[in-house]
């Protein structure tokens, strides 16, 4: 019988971020967070001994450990989908760092890691009943990534180079990663991650927006930050600068502008149990739509799939049932 091979000609992405472990605790109450003095619902960075301190207090609660990071869950969130991707971090040559690197391919992510003597970065995320996440984030080795760690050639045969806004901090790092994407005929897709990092680095990721970036997600919070705009303003201010703009506004969906063209997207109820991931994992919905050339709406609609099913459950990774589930889902579309 001949067999005959065909070559996967879809479209690629590829993420960079940083590289963090994610261990994931149930806490039965918040007596923990007040015995090391964290205010419910922040992220606090930590140094190496901070972050074993934290460990000792939830060692005999049961652990769920995924490679995580911002980026690092939309691409796991996308190749789980049937896309072929790639990363680009930072990790130590310890046991994490080999947890992480075998993690993504076990996914089929194609990982481009860079060693450092430094301990891999963690994020252990302690989650109280009422599914409030409250981070003790140690970066380690994932912020050590920097310019000269970066090659031209990483970026070739990518469609799409998604970002995350964390990133935005080091400066150099950044506007070498768009500079080789933008050569390599990459579109270039950054998700702001956070509103306090759009304040600190205002004028400089303006200054990435006009002249690198083609797709921006940001959430309520971010858009105001960046535009100082309420959403809808916001979308179109952003979306002068962009090929498409998107800006989730949590249980009221998304707003999504391409050119003179707007679509509002409703988010999918669901009851929710941990919002960890919703926002990378509706970027892997929509971005997979993109690489798909799906129009906007639908891409859009296996976004808030994507979400509505993550934030149904603990932890920022949909397993193996979950994934046939949504991808059944996001197949009627």
């Amino acid at each position: 019988m001949l067999i005959i091979k065909t070559l996967n000609l879809m479209k690629k992405i590829l993420g960079m971020g940083n590289a963090l472990v994610d261990m994931l605790y149930q806490l039965p109450n918040e007596v923990v967070l007040q015995e090391i003095n964290f205010p419910k619902g922040s992220m606090q960075l930590v140094d190496v001994e901070q972050s074993e301190a934290v460990l000792l207090k939830v060692k005999n609660l049961p652990v769920q450990q995924l490679s995580g990071g911002s980026a690092g869950n939309t691409v796991h969130g996308i190749a789980a989908l049937g896309a072929p991707a790639g990363f680009i971090g930072k990790v130590g040559k310890d046991d994490l760092g080999e947890f992480f690197h075998q993690d993504l391919k076990n996914a089929g992510i194609d990982a481009g890691f860079i060693l450092s003597e430094t301990a891999t970065g963690k994020a252990v995320a302690m989650i109280t009943p009422d599914s409030e996440r409250t981070f003790a984030t140690y970066l380690g080795a994932a912020v050590e990534l920097c310019a000269d760690d970066l090659k031209s050639e990483m970026f070739e045969g990518y469609h799409i180079f998604h970002i995350e806004g964390y990133l935005v901090q080091n400066h150099e790092l950044l506007q070498t990663a768009l500079r080789m994407a933008k050569n390599a005929g990459v579109l270039v897709s950054i998700d702001m991650a956070s509103f306090n990092v759009v304040d600190a680095n205002f004028d400089f990721l303006w200054e990435m927006v006009k002249e690198y970036v083609d797709i921006i997600f940001a959430n309520e919070e971010e858009a105001k930050s960046f535009t100082k705009m309420e959403p809808e303003d916001a979308l179109n201010e952003i979306a002068k600068y962009v090929q498409i703009a998107v800006v989730k506004i949590g249980a009221k969906g998304a707003l999504i502008k391409k050119g003179e063209e707007l679509v509002r997207i409703q988010a999918v109820g669901t009851n929710v149990i941990d919002t960890t991931g919703a926002g990378d994992l509706f970027a892997s919905g929509f971005l997979y739509g993109l690489l798909n050339d799906w129009p906007l709406h639908k891409a859009g609609a296996a976004g808030a799939i994507m979400a509505g099913k993550i934030i149904s459950k603990i932890g920022g990774r949909l397993a193996g049932d979950e994934i046939a589930e949504v991808r059944a889902k996001i197949a009627k579309l």
